[in-house]
């Protein structure tokens, strides 16, 4: 498997000053300022991309917000902060909002004295002057392994998200029974050509609900859909809002006594909806009902202590069983947690729909 340690952190979010960065000029000095071609052309770009724009600028609110309506702009940016505030507060609170960590998220500005103040008390976030724009569809950080048909649909999917989460926050009742209104159903599929691309991208963009943080090649995956010992799984999640597009891959591989559950990996904008226990449920469920045992992989990284805590949850533990022979040494820092399975009730939050693994 190819080393991707050196490989730059891609960036999910860009976020933009508009004076002299995104528009030529001064808005309170002139309220005609424009946008070059080429600025139109990096954020059309970087969306096709799935990476997602926002807006910190110091600004009047309204008059700014108006004129990127009128230059045709702003339904490209799921977050603003436009005031007279800090810019580092501004950057902080999108990536609050957008539950990105602060490693994922780059800021340009025109002005020297702002990336000062946003890299002094966010040393994380990636800053570019203003007039780099033209160059970052070039840089690495800003180039996906793949472009998916969810890279270009992830700016409409993100903003839906804002909306439920603000529904979310005014429901006045028990959480479950929000999610229950919500209509979600999660759906698990065997995988095919046309999500291999979507699979990869999930190994590499997503970090605090990886299990491993290994990243799987688009060549790594096409050999396991051809090995009859191995499942390679996709689950995408809908709700009343729409898709949430591809938000899960799961590998498995069978032994005679065992399944292995080599990687499970999902997005970070479903995490509070429970999909990481349902998929994980299910996959006991399925094993129980094979009456194998599984042996899941698990690697720390700085991110993914949540998924360990989800393991745990779902009564995963470190324990000597005969079944681990089966597998070949782990390596890289993995760990090998057991669980004997038992039967699973159906998730109550969300519909499933999934695959018989047992035949």
């Amino acid at each position: 498997m190819p080393d991707h340690k050196n490989t730059p952190t891609l960036v999910k979010c860009l976020i933009w000053d508009l004076d002299n960065t995104l528009w030529r000029g001064v808005l309170l000095e002139n309220d005609e300022v424009v946008v070059p071609d080429a600025i139109r052309d990096v954020i059309v770009e970087l969306d096709a991309r799935g990476v997602l724009h926002a807006v910190s600028s110091k600004n009047d609110h309204d008059l700014a917000w108006e004129r990127l309506r009128e230059l045709g702009l702003a339904d490209y940016f799921v977050a603003a902060r436009i005031g007279w505030g800090r810019k580092s507060d501004a950057v902080r609170e999108i990536a609050g909002l957008l539950e990105f960590a602060e490693r994922t998220v780059a800021f340009i500005d025109d002005q020297a004295t702002e990336r000062a103040e946003v890299e002094f008390h966010l040393p994380e976030i990636r800053c570019y002057p203003a007039e780099r724009a033209t160059e970052l569809p070039g840089l690495p950080e800003f180039t996906p392994v793949s472009h998916t048909a969810d890279s270009g649909r992830r700016r409409t999917m993100y903003q839906a998200n804002l909306r439920r989460n603000a529904e979310r926050a005014e429901y006045q009742g028990p959480d479950a029974e929000f999610l229950r209104s919500l209509g979600l159903r999660l759906t698990v599929a065997r995988a095919g050509e046309e999500d291999i691309a979507r699979a990869e991208e999930l190994t590499v963009r997503t970090s605090q609900m990886n299990a491993t943080g290994v990243h799987y090649s688009d060549a790594d995956l096409r050999a396991l859909l051809t090995d009859a010992h191995h499942e390679v799984l996709v689950a995408s999640l809908s709700d009343r809002f729409g898709s949430h597009g591809v938000i899960g891959i799961v590998l498995v591989a069978r032994h005679a006594s065992s399944w292995h559950l080599k990687l499970l990996a999902t997005s970070c904008r479903v995490m509070s909806f429970g999909i990481g226990a349902a998929l994980l449920g299910w996959i006991a469920d399925q094993a129980a009902r094979a009456e194998v045992h599984l042996i899941a992989d698990f690697r720390r990284t700085d991110r993914n202590r949540i998924m360990e805590v989800a393991y745990r949850f779902a009564g995963y533990e470190q324990q000597d069983c005969g079944c681990a022979q089966e597998l070949a040494p782990g390596g890289n820092n993995i760990e090998r947690l057991h669980l004997k399975p038992v039967r699973q009730e159906p998730p109550v939050t969300l519909a499933l729909a999934a695959p018989d693994l047992t035949g």
